[in-house]
């Protein structure tokens, strides 16, 4: 979320002051490719996915303890989906009242769906079923996307235009997809393999609680380490691609996400180096919040107002630094408030 929440524009902003600027590697891994390919940008969205399916295992044995029936988790568990969904549409502008072309599909959507989905097959499979269904789901997409789209002959089956995802959403959805070649990268059938995502998430959640396996961290490592080598493999064949979220991006973005998650677990859990951690907690208690309020408030108009004149007395590049580090601050502030005063937006 603190990418999300600045921290992106702040990076290329600061190569911006070097020679390189930003063509530089660093300033590209804020921002998504064209098409195929893979930068640090493409891994946050997955990492939230990832991580609302590793805490699944808890919340879940959290809920039987309080004697919570199957049917009432269901319930609760189709609830929350559905809320991440109707989020979703308020931020692509529900409020403008443009049905008739009016994006239906978005980001909070499809962790919505996907944890869902991926949290009732967690409640009515053993691990060993779900690590099937897993791999029949990247295996499956992966045929699919080998069929190309009836209504642009020609095309490659993984191109833009080609693809199968978009065909199946044109059709449903014609007038209400992200892109003008009637594309959409949060569409219908690629949610299919970020239940995936969600699920690799609940095996390592599952690992965590249950196992007393020494070594942990290193064994998550290592299981990161198998699903690159597994993802690398496969992208010979089917490219990376975070559009299409296709099999080969899970896998490698499920290493990443997994090796994080092992960092972290060993710099906070084992190691107990917590102080730190302060900062980036008021963001986390509130990440729903503050991705909905960016999109609400003048956070950039309030910005203006403190930062202009300063702005008008340096180069230009440093002014987008202070711009960025002034957005920043303002997003936290606003949190922090809301941490000081435990208000917290639970979904």
């Amino acid at each position: 979320m603190f990418f999300i929440m600045g921290f992106a524009s702040l990076v290329v902003a600061v190569c911006n002051l070097f020679p390189c600027g930003t063509d530089c590697w660093l300033a590209r891994q804020m921002s998504h490719p064209s098409w195929n390919g893979l930068t640090h940008h493409d891994t946050i969205f997955p990492l939230f996915l990832f991580i609302s399916g590793m805490t699944f295992p808890f919340s879940l044995q959290k809920s039987r303890k309080k004697g919570l029936s199957e049917r009432q988790i269901f319930l609760k568990v189709l609830s929350r989906g559905l809320i991440l969904c109707a989020l979703g549409v308020v931020y692509n502008g529900f409020f403008s009242l443009k049905f008739s072309t009016m994006r239906f599909y978005s980001v909070l959507g499809r962790i919505g769906l996907a944890w869902m989905l991926s949290a009732w097959l967690f409640m009515v499979c053993g691990k060993k079923w779900r690590a099937i269904i897993a791999a029949a789901i990247l295996v499956g997409y992966s045929l699919l996307l080998l069929i190309p789209s009836p209504d642009y002959p020609g095309a490659s089956s993984l191109s833009l235009e080609g693809n199968i995802v978009g065909y199946i959403d044109r059709c449903l959805l014609p007038n209400h997809l992200l892109y003008s070649v009637g594309f959409d990268p949060e569409g219908l059938l690629s949610t299919l393999p970020a239940i995936v995502t969600a699920m690799l998430g609940q095996f390592t959640g599952e690992f965590v609680k249950d196992s007393d396996r020494r070594h942990k961290t290193l064994w998550m490592l290592l299981a990161a380490a198998v699903l690159l080598v597994l993802g690398l493999i496969w992208s010979n064949w089917l490219p990376i691609n975070k559009k299409l979220w296709t099999s080969s991006f899970t896998l490698v973005v499920g290493a990443f996400s997994l090796a994080m998650y092992a960092l972290f677990y060993w710099i906070i859990d084992i190691k107990g180096y917590t102080k730190w951690t302060f900062f980036f907690q008021v963001i986390g208690m509130n990440s729903i919040t503050i991705y909905m309020l960016q999109k609400i408030l003048p956070f950039s108009a309030v910005n203006r107002f403190f930062f202009e004149g300063l702005v008008g007395l340096v180069p230009e590049p440093v002014g987008k630094v202070i711009y960025a580090v002034g957005y920043i601050g303002w997003c936290w502030l606003l949190l922090w408030f809301l941490y000081k005063k435990r208000v917290f937006l639970k979904v």
